[in-house]
């Protein structure tokens, strides 16, 4: 390996933001998931967590759509909704989904800056009242025009780029979030990939 590459891999793993998140609800397409796979790993996020509760579960991402991106983020692949979100509980303070309703608030009224979840759902049919009924609130994201939502890639990116400015805007990305033993077991485990 290139010195380059070295370093390149210990300055990305130095910038991933172990307090932000996505979670996936029985997101038909898995071209959709590792699309935003390629999202995640470009505003730092370390893992992600993908709720399959249908008859069929997907364990594979489509390797084209995610350009490798799954090899960069840890992937957390849970058939419950209330597994998985034990779990995301466990290491996330807000959990933001994307059910439209009356309480909805639009994204860029989040405070992102804080150790967050985002939650997205089915493309058909969103995210389901048992996922909803664990988040802390839902989020829009503000529209003007027919057509009232989003590719799930799109609005995923959207978000998460928000997530970013505000990150960027106080600083979140100028210190590693992970320990020295944290960032030289990441780096191990990259060279490994």
């Amino acid at each position: 390996m290139t010195p380059e590459r070295e370093n390149k891999f210990k300055r990305v793993i130095a910038k991933r933001q172990t307090d932000l998140t996505v979670v996936f609800e029985n997101v038909n397409d898995p071209h959709n998931i590792s699309a935003v796979l390629r999202t995640c790993d470009s505003v730092g996020v370390k893992e992600v967590f993908i709720i399959q509760t249908i008859e069929r579960p997907y364990t594979k991402l489509g390797k084209k759509s995610s350009s490798s991106a799954s090899k960069w983020i840890d992937i957390q692949w849970f058939f419950s909704v209330e597994e998985c979100m034990i779990a995301v509980r466990k290491k996330y303070k807000n959990i933001f989904g994307t059910k439209l309703t009356e309480q909805s608030r639009s994204l860029y009224d989040l405070n992102l800056i804080e150790s967050t979840a985002l939650v997205f759902g089915n493309e058909h049919s969103g995210i389901s009242d048992e996922l909803a009924a664990s988040c802390n609130g839902n989020f829009l994201i503000p529209q003007v025009g027919m057509i009232e939502s989003l590719n799930i890639s799109v609005a995923c990116a959207v978000t998460l780029y928000e997530a970013y400015r505000q990150r960027d805007i106080i600083g979140k990305y100028n210190s590693p979030m992970l320990s020295e033993t944290e960032l030289n077991s990441e780096y191990k485990n990259w060279l490994e990939k």
